[in-house]
């Protein structure tokens, strides 16, 4: 990491007020938890999902995030239970975030394979930066090694965190809303109040069949879908569609709200192209996607690479027999 860049990022750290984005990704759905706690339990069993995004590689500094999740669904209870593990990183590891949480979704069947679905996440997190990592001015002007911080190797801070989700869904719609951050903790790694916003998304998306002539061995559809962020000023909107087809899936999204909103005068909201493949091996899934950034970063910020990884555990007789009683349309990736 360059001098300059470890400068800017303590700069960042003391601005009072600042406000942070979460981590997103562009294979939402292939850990859906995270989107919302209303996706836990949407499985037919239980689900297990990993994955690794790596933005800006070419930035110095940029993000790493990583995310592990596990969801199952008590058919008896009607209930699904979760818990999701974020990790992310800025700044060669000097900045550091992670999450855990712990989530419970209720299901309410409204009418045959139409259901509702209120839930709950809670969770802790520890927010640190590990000023070894980093350069100050103070140092570059004595050129020596020694800064005002060699007395503080790190500076951590704990906090809970709530949020809360709603999901509706039918063989072939699906629409929900979430809430993260309710509480709105207070992250500041210095002496002055840092609260995290609130953020707010809505998600949803239609499933369209494929029907040919002739009776293939495996289902075609189409899925398109959309997800939509806000978090403080700052908004975003995923938009786009898979095409599936066991085992192959492929997606193309495209990320910005280029009309109706800007970043400044002649400079629209445009993020990404995102190109998505996807593989499905028995019960396993593996996605990767890259997001082609076309705003003013351009080739200079490396895009965007992504990787996911997800397993189903389900008795291949209850699998069968819960499918035709209940059946989630949103996409694997």
């Amino acid at each position: 990491m360059s001098t300059r860049w470890r400068i800017g990022l303590m700069s960042l750290l003391c601005v009072p007020g600042l406000r942070a984005q979460d981590a997103q990704f562009t294979q939402f759905y292939a850990v859906p938890t995270y989107i919302s706690p209303a996706f836990a339990g949407t499985s037919l069993q239980s689900r297990g999902a990993l994955a690794y995004r790596d933005q800006w590689p070419s930035i110095p500094g940029a993000f790493v995030t990583y995310d592990v999740a596990y969801d199952h669904y008590l058919r008896n209870m009607n209930s699904g239970m979760g818990l999701l593990i974020t990790h992310d990183r800025a700044g060669s590891g000097a900045l550091r975030y992670t999450s855990v949480a712990a989530q419970y979704a209720y299901e309410i069947e409204l009418k045959r394979k139409v259901f509702l679905r209120p839930a709950l996440q809670v969770g802790i997190v520890d927010h640190a930066v590990d000023l070894n990592k980093l350069t100050f001015g103070d140092q570059l002007a004595r050129g020596d090694d020694i800064s005002t911080y060699e007395n503080v190797d790190r500076r951590e801070v704990k906090y809970a965190d709530v949020g809360a989700g709603l999901l509706f869904f039918s063989p072939t719609n699906w629409l929900g809303i979430a809430f993260h951050h309710l509480n709105e903790p207070d992250q500041s790694l210095l002496l002055n109040e840092t609260k995290v916003p609130m953020k707010f998304s809505m998600h949803g998306g239609h499933r369209f069949a494929i029907r040919t002539r002739i009776i293939q061995k495996h289902s075609q559809s189409v899925v398109a879908a959309f997800n939509y962020r806000a978090q403080a000023k700052y908004d975003q909107l995923d938009l786009g569609a898979y095409y599936e087809r066991e085992p192959f899936y492929a997606g193309l999204w495209y990320r910005g709200i280029p009309l109706l909103k800007g970043y400044a005068p002649g400079y629209p909201n445009n993020d990404a192209i995102a190109l998505l493949l996807g593989f499905i091996v028995k019960d396993m899934r593996i996605g990767y996607s890259y997001d082609l950034t076309v705003s003013r970063l351009g080739a200079r910020s490396g895009g965007a690479h992504e990787v996911t990884l997800g397993y189903e555990f389900a008795d291949r007789r209850k699998k069968k027999a819960m499918s035709k009683r209940r059946i989630v349309p949103c996409a694997k990736f």
